[in-house]
């Protein structure tokens, strides 16, 4: 009997071993024992061998009306059995009911799409976009950002350790809104935004003068949740466009109601975007990226350029369905009220444990960050592995993140509720109560 009869039931231990036989290592995985994951429903997953845990991370913030939604399983099937791919190349209604709407939930005069894969498509297609509007190659993006994994995208990151191979050319960093680490050693009580006003300076020394865009997440999710003062964007956006650029927000992670309230991320900051990208959540798990531009812009993209699976019917109509879940549960008010019993929760757990240093976040995208030392702020990545391992044995799943890896990030679906936030804060109490 081999492992390929359906009669054969392959063991955990030899799934994980087909994953080191068969999988590229820069593919890791969490846990010293890697988990394999067979079943989702809710806001729960479970295992290979039975176990359940409750997901606080949501696949990296993606299944975002929880796992199995009905409304989403059913609107797949059905677009399956009718017709599962075209391409571009014709038209097709779900596709064209997922750009309407979006032009409606979105802020601003943003209207037209391009439908990718990944959020890595979408960012790369927004900047090629903004190049190609301004006639311009330099573009700012921020320190301790991710946008994914092509080679323009690698160069746009601000993490050292997401960067691999040779770089491209035209990417500048700016100081990151890191409040907890300010770059300017300045509190909160005494900021004045100087890591916004920098920007300026940025532009005068290291560029031309002549950049074509500023892209940027009103919450960096890679980076650790980091979450910019309340007048941040304001005071960049005015100086992006005073030298001619435009602003890419990467709504990748915080859109589709993640920050609560709003659907969009940055609309929390009062301003509005030229270009936008979201991915992750916006199909409830499906792949699917999308870039909605203002009409004018979006017009000067020239033919011919094409994505064979981008605006794929499957796709797009579980976009479709998982907006629609969104809406008519007003998902992102949820967000703002579970979110906020969270934090207040994740503020206890800090007054109890000196090894948290912040916790940080907007509605259910909160974060801690751990430290050895309050006074030094030295990262502690020790402490995370060890509260991953505990957290795992009381039947909950985290994420983690941060430059220096030192950053538990917890994004459950935007479906959960004070009980499962209950659970969550036990689980990593007891974590943190064993060191």
């Amino acid at each position: 009997m081999t492992a390929t009869d359906p009669a054969h039931k392959i063991s955990t231990d030899e799934l994980i071993a087909k994953q080191k036989e068969f999988i590229w290592p820069c593919a890791s995985t969490y846990y010293e024992r890697p988990l394999v994951l067979e079943r989702g429903e809710g806001m729960y997953v479970w295992d290979s061998e039975g176990n359940k845990y409750l997901d606080c991370f949501g696949g990296v913030l993606t299944t975002s009306v929880g796992h199995a939604r009905p409304e989403v399983v059913d609107a797949v099937t059905k677009q399956l059995a009718s017709i599962s791919h075209m391409s571009a190349l014709y038209v097709n209604r779900p596709q064209l009911e997922l750009a309407e709407k979006l032009a409606q939930v979105t802020p601003g005069s943003l209207k037209k799409s391009f439908f990718t894969n990944s959020g890595t498509e979408a960012d790369e297609t927004a900047m090629v976009l903004a190049r190609l509007y301004t006639g311009r190659t330099e573009i700012i993006a921020l320190r301790y950002a991710y946008h994914g994994r092509s080679v323009v995208n690698m160069t746009a990151a601000g993490h050292s350790n997401w960067k691999h191979g040779a770089p491209a050319a035209g990417f500048v960093h700016a100081h990151a809104p890191y409040c907890y680490r300010c770059p300017f050693n300045l509190k909160p009580e005494s900021c004045a935004l100087e890591c916004a006003r920098d920007v300026e300076e940025l532009i005068q020394t290291t560029t031309t003068g002549q950049i074509a865009a500023f892209i940027a997440e009103p919450i960096m999710g890679v980076g650790g949740f980091i979450t910019p003062p309340k007048d941040y964007f304001k005071a960049v956006i005015e100086i992006i466009r005073r030298y001619g650029g435009i602003f890419i927000c990467d709504e990748v992670q915080t859109g589709v109601g993640r920050t609560g309230d709003y659907f969009c991320g940055i609309e929390h900051w009062d301003v509005k975007p030229e270009v936008m990208t979201f991915a992750k959540g916006i199909a409830n798990g499906s792949p699917l990226g999308c870039t909605i531009a203002e009409p004018e812009i979006a017009d000067k993209y020239p033919g011919l350029t094409f994505s064979t699976f981008g605006g794929n019917p499957v796709t797009s109509a579980a976009a479709v369905a998982t907006i629609r879940v969104v809406e008519e549960n007003d998902l992102p008010g949820n967000a703002r009220v579970v979110g906020e019993y969270l934090r207040s929760k994740l503020e206890e757990l800090k007054s109890k444990y000196n090894v948290i240093g912040d916790v940080r976040g907007m509605g259910l995208m909160q974060a801690i960050e751990c430290v050895k030392d309050r006074a030094t702020k030295e990262p502690d990545a020790q402490s995370v592995l060890r509260v991953f391992e505990e957290t795992r044995r009381r039947g909950v799943l985290i994420g983690k993140g941060g430059l220096f890896g030192n950053v538990i990030r917890l994004g459950p679906p935007l479906t959960a509720t004070n009980s499962d936030v209950d659970e969550m804060v036990s689980a990593l109490d007891g974590a943190f109560a064993q060191f």
